[in-house]
C-alpha cells in the first residue's frame, strides 16, 4: 500500500529533505539507463495504485506550461476563441512560452480538473517519471517529494530497490 495522506507525505518530505540530498549525490553513481529502467518500472506500477484525479495537489502548487496545440484545444473545447483563452487564462515570456497565468490553475475545483479531457500537456506527462534522464531531473523531481504521492512513493521506492544506505 502507498502513501497517500498528503499532510504525512508533507511532513515525511521535510524530515527526509537531508536524506535526499545524500540520495541525489549518491544516485549520480549508478548508470543512468539502468535507474530509468527502475524509475519507469516503479512508476507504472505506482500509478496505476494512486488515482491522482483525488488529490488535485499538482494543479494547486505548480506552473504549468501550454504548448500551442493545448491553447488551440482548450480553446476549442471551452468555445472561446483562442486570444480571448489566451488572455484569460495565460502569460507568455519574453521567450514566446505560454504557462498558465494563476496558481491553483483556474480549471481546478474541488480538487478536480474541469477541462480533464482536454487538459495541457504538461498537465498529461506530469510527474514526467516516464521520460528518460531521471537522474538529470531529479532536482526538480525532489521539488514535488513533498506534493505529489506519486513521486513520493516511487522514490521511496527507488530508494529500496537500489540498497541506498539511509
Amino acid at each position: 500500500m502507498y502513501l497517500t495522506d498528503l499532510s504525512l507525505i508533507a511532513t515525511n518530505a521535510a524530515v527526509k529533505e537531508p536524506e535526499n540530498e545524500r540520495f541525489r549525490d549518491w544516485l549520480n553513481t549508478k548508470k543512468g539507463e539502468y535507474v530509468d529502467s527502475l524509475v519507469h518500472e516503479i512508476n507504472d506500477k505506482v500509478a496505476a495504485d494512486i488515482d491522482c484525479t483525488l488529490c488535485g495537489n499538482c494543479c494547486s502548487k505548480l506552473i504549468i506550461n501550454v504548448e500551442q496545440k493545448d491553447l488551440e484545444t482548450c480553446s476549442a473545447a471551452l468555445n472561446i476563441p483562442m486570444d480571448d483563452f489566451k488572455e484569460k487564462y495565460l502569460e507568455e515570456s519574453l521567450a514566446g512560452k505560454m504557462y498558465i497565468n494563476t496558481i491553483p490553475c483556474h480549471f481546478l475545483q474541488d480538487k478536480k480538473c474541469t477541462i480533464y479531457e482536454n487538459r495541457f500537456t504538461d498537465c498529461r506527462e506530469f510527474p514526467h517519471l516516464h521520460k528518460p534522464g531521471f537522474k538529470e531531473r531529479l532536482l526538480g523531481t525532489l521539488l514535488h517529494f513533498g506534493h505529489c504521492p506519486i513521486v513520493y512513493n516511487v522514490i521511496e521506492e527507488l530508494k529500496v530497490r537500489l540498497g541506498f544506505e539511509l
